[in-house]
Parts: C-alpha cells; sequence; structure tokens
C-alpha cells in the first residue's frame, strides 16, 4: 500500500453525489488491497472545517495523492455547487 492509514491525502476528482471537488481533503480510514490484478483502494471520511464528517468514500489508489509540503489548504463553502 502506497498510503498509510489515518493519513491525509486529496482527491484527484470530483465526487458529484457527494458535493466533493478534486483538492478536497480526506483522512484514510481503511485500506483494501484487492484480488490479484486490482488497483489497491482506500474508505476516505471526508470532514468540513469544524471536524463533522460529511461523508466516507471509498476510492482507487489512482483517484487519491498524497498532500504536498509546497500546497496549503483551502475553505469552501459547501453548500455551494461546483461550476
Amino acid at each position: 500500500m502506497k498510503h498509510e492509514l489515518y493519513s491525509r491525502v486529496a482527491l484527484r476528482i470530483a465526487i458529484p453525489q457527494y458535493r466533493l471537488q478534486a483538492g478536497d481533503v480526506a483522512t484514510i480510514v481503511e485500506c483494501h488491497s484487492g484480488h490479484a490484478g486490482q488497483e489497491p483502494g482506500y474508505s476516505l471520511e471526508v470532514f468540513n472545517a469544524v471536524g463533522e464528517t460529511i461523508a466516507v468514500v471509498t476510492l482507487r489508489e489512482s483517484e487519491i495523492e498524497p498532500l504536498a509540503i509546497n500546497e496549503i489548504l483551502h475553505v469552501r463553502r459547501f453548500d455551494e455547487v461546483p461550476a
């Protein structure tokens, strides 16, 4: 597995049914190794700015990325519709 349990990652994709956008930050809560030849996956918990859970989603490893030292977090309104 590339990412460790409870590490924070950024979404590489939007998930419209949960109103999540690429770049939103999530915490890994479970790792899924998958079957032979299958891409590993992760269950992620997404929190709002005050720490309340707003979604739990499962994504493939290629759909998330680690946070980098040259990035900063940004707050956006969750009730706004993405452009």
